[in-house]
């Protein structure tokens, strides 16, 4: 009998999290991540993967715990050099690091697809697990602000999310197209669930699910979807979700993280201090656990990746 097979959609820290706890709990062939490239961009003429990046040093043990992004044991003297001579510095790319966004471009430019590049670069990081972009084709998420659209990057780094949030675009998703080996897990007969990790669900999630058919896909299965709050008691653990909220004008609880899921979800995890929101999020239809979801330690990760788990496999024992 085939084991169970999940899905995880994941986009920046709080979601590779999530995803390393649950590479404790499964084997390579039993999970696949399905990683937002709508940070993607161009910048000194490389091809720069920011949300794919983080997951695979996360997975390869390669990632800077104390700074939360790049990787571990990075030097500076390529940006230190780049201020010298009067260039770009504000997107810090570290000299480490930089290794990867040139052999990314370089593979790119003689042909290679994100997804076939992804695979090369994780495995020779070791990194067994699936790691697949949303999609081969560019999609670029564009930030609405009072004075005009920013590039993702542009807000969230040059600009450090201080421009208010009035809306987000998805250049280029109407031209793009789920990967083949994206479709192939989808129709995977062994597959148990799909869950969307606690990542900021306007500029991580919803660039995944911009891309045609995405979206379609996921209501269409049987197997159940379930998402994590990346929303704590009113705050985000990580990136400006909250805020981005509160200058939409929405609340900023998970409650209304469950509420912009609604017509995808089956299940819905929040944390212990949110239980008090559990009546109103089942009273949308949407089956609730209540856990620890603020995850400080591996240990921590791993804990949720067990709940999330086993909250999955109720729902598709009780469907």
């Amino acid at each position: 009998m085939a084991a169970d097979r999940f899905i995880a959609v994941t986009g920046g820290v709080g979601g590779a999290k999530l995803a390393l706890g649950l590479t404790q709990m499964l084997t390579p062939d039993e999970v696949a991540f399905i990683v937002n490239t709508g940070d993607d961009f161009e910048h000194l003429g490389l091809h720069i993967s920011p949300d794919i990046d983080t997951l695979v040093y996360t997975l390869s043990g390669e990632s800077n715990a104390e700074a939360g992004w790049g990787r571990r044991g990075e030097t500076w003297q390529f940006m230190q050099a780049m201020k010298q001579l009067g260039g770009e510095t504000w997107f810090n790319l570290g000299d480490l690091d930089l290794a990867m966004h040139i052999e990314r471009t370089q593979r790119l430019r003689k042909g290679a697809t994100l997804t076939q590049v992804t695979k090369q670069l994780a495995t020779a990081l070791g990194v067994q697990f699936a790691v697949l972009p949303m999609s081969d084709a560019p999609v670029r998420t564009m930030i609405g602000t009072a004075n005009g659209e920013l590039a993702f990057q542009h807000y969230f780094v040059r600009d450090r999310c201080a421009p208010a949030v009035t809306g987000f675009r998805f250049a280029g998703a109407s031209s793009a197209a789920p990967t083949r080996e994206i479709e192939t897990r989808l129709d995977d007969p062994a597959l148990a669930g799909v869950i969307i990790c606690p990542s900021n669900p306007f500029v991580s999630v919803d660039p995944v699910l911009s891309v045609p058919r995405m979206r379609e896909r996921l209501k269409q299965l049987r197997a159940p979807v379930v998402a994590v709050s990346p929303i704590v008691a009113g705050t985000a653990i990580k990136g400006p979700t909250a805020k981005m909220m509160t200058e939409l004008s929405i609340p900023n609880d998970a409650d209304s993280v469950a509420r912009h899921y609604r017509e995808l979800i089956d299940g819905f995890v929040i944390d212990t201090q949110d239980a008090a929101l559990e009546p109103a999020i089942a009273a949308l239809g949407i089956a609730t656990v209540v856990t620890q979801t603020v995850m400080l330690s591996l240990a921590d990760r791993r804990q949720l990746a067990d709940d999330v788990l086993r909250f999955v496999r109720r729902l598709n024992a009780n469907a």
